[in-house]
């Protein structure tokens, strides 16, 4: 004789969870286990006993009361969840894992500069299924490779102070100049005629062309008003440069002293540029660390003028090109913005590090000091301590030599700069 199965009370659910078990339930998503126990539990909330719920989705009818011991204790939550311990156990020892992790960190295939899934696949006895899966949850991607460069200059902490000095706090009755040249830039004419714009399609353009020679653009960004100074040469000697220094001389009041930021370019320095130099007292060129030329806001200008006027552009002539450039420096003249020096989030700057140099701390004080009389806010002087702060301690680990990144540093377009801002260059 069949003894009869005692019914079972319904599982008391709210709106809510009843809500969130028909999503699961109905999921595509989730694991089949999960949506099994979901569609249980609301069959339980139905009156259904434990028997009746096993004979329709196939389990024991232990299995639909375990599911409710657990609901009551965990709650939506613990649907489709393994308790630990239970489930399929690994048959991959975690040791081979360990190795094939550690090989891709120190190692390289003989005939490779770089794993790949299948040539680990092939060297660990791995799948590349779960290779990848170990890769990506250690964030490894050998496929990639960032550069960086190392500044070798024993003056790199004095010049950078200085020139973002001149970037955060102008010198007053002064002007800030931010100077370089773009050389080479081609006049490049299509073989073929481009089409335009449809939707659902961009416009096209070929990839090969025809050079109808080069030229240089001198350059000069007021750091404080966003207003480019710019002329168009067919070389860039220390001829052109002075002739550019003359310019610029010639546009900007007598009456104002004249700071250019430059790089490390011979021609910058050359015996002609200095002799002029001395004869015109008003004009202080300070010089970026080598290698630092990203330092540089005119660089960031450079990038906008190639992006939207040049790279793109089609030219049968060098004077097309030169007037290309006036034009786009006329309309850049017409509204100008300038570039606002800031910086990423510092993530790394170990207290460790900070101990060790006391640079840092140098440092730091003067940004305080500099704040007392400045209404730069304090948290603006604290992160950019931090960002200078980066620099001495990358430089303390280099043994001499500044390691630096261009992602360090952020350069942004914005409306007016503060009027008052720190001044770290004294």
């Amino acid at each position: 004789m069949l003894m009869a199965h005692p019914p079972s009370p319904p599982l008391k659910l709210s709106r809510r969870e009843r809500a969130r078990l028909e999503g699961i339930a109905r999921s595509t998503s989730r694991s089949y286990a999960a949506v099994r126990e979901a569609k249980g539990l609301l069959l339980a909330a139905d009156g259904q006993s434990n028997h009746a719920i096993g004979s329709q989705l196939g389990v024991a009818a232990t299995t639909p009361a375990h599911w409710r011991e657990k609901f009551e204790r965990e709650g939506v939550k613990g649907v489709g969840e393994v308790a630990e311990g239970r489930g399929r156990k690994p048959t991959i020892p975690q040791e081979r894992i360990d190795q094939m992790i550690d090989d891709t960190r120190n190692t390289t295939p003989d005939d490779a500069t770089h794993w790949s899934l299948r040539s680990m696949s092939r060297h660990s006895g791995l799948s590349t299924g779960l290779i990848a899966q170990e890769w990506k949850a250690r964030g490894l991607k050998p496929h990639l490779v960032k550069t960086f460069k190392i500044s070798n200059d024993p003056n790199f902490e004095n010049k950078l102070v200085d020139v973002v000095g001149l970037y955060m706090h102008p010198p007053k009755n002064a002007l800030v100049f931010s100077v370089d040249e773009k050389s080479q830039i081609q006049a490049l004419d299509r073989t073929q005629q481009s089409l335009p714009m449809k939707e659902g399609k961009p416009g096209t353009i070929t990839h090969d062309y025809k050079r109808h020679g080069t030229t240089t653009l001198f350059a000069a960004l007021n750091v404080l008003t966003g207003e480019v100074i710019g002329r168009c040469l067919p070389r860039h000697r220390n001829e052109e440069f002075l002739a550019f220094l003359k310019l610029i001389d010639k546009e900007t009041p007598k009456g104002k002293q004249v700071h250019v930021i430059v790089d490390n370019y011979a021609t910058h320095k050359h015996e002609n540029v200095t002799n002029w130099l001395e004869k015109h007292k008003r004009f202080h060129l300070h010089f970026t660390p080598t290698s630092s030329s990203w330092l540089n806001l005119v660089e960031r200008w450079f990038r906008e003028i190639t992006d939207k006027a040049i790279r793109r552009g089609v030219f049968g002539s060098v004077d097309q090109l030169i007037e290309t450039i006036e034009n786009y420096i006329d309309h850049n003249n017409a509204d100008p913005k300038p570039f606002i020096w800031t910086r990423l989030p510092d993530k790394s700057s170990p207290k460790s590090a900070e101990d060790e140099w006391p640079w840092n701390q140098r440092t730091k004080q003067a940004l305080f000091d500099a704040h007392r009389t400045s209404s730069l806010p304090l948290d603006g002087a604290r992160r950019l301590a931090s960002d200078v702060q980066r620099h001495a301690v990358q430089s303390h680990r280099s043994s001499g030599a500044a390691h630096h990144n261009r992602d360090d540093y952020h350069l942004q377009r914005r409306g007016k700069p503060p009027l008052q801002r720190v001044d770290l260059r004294g």
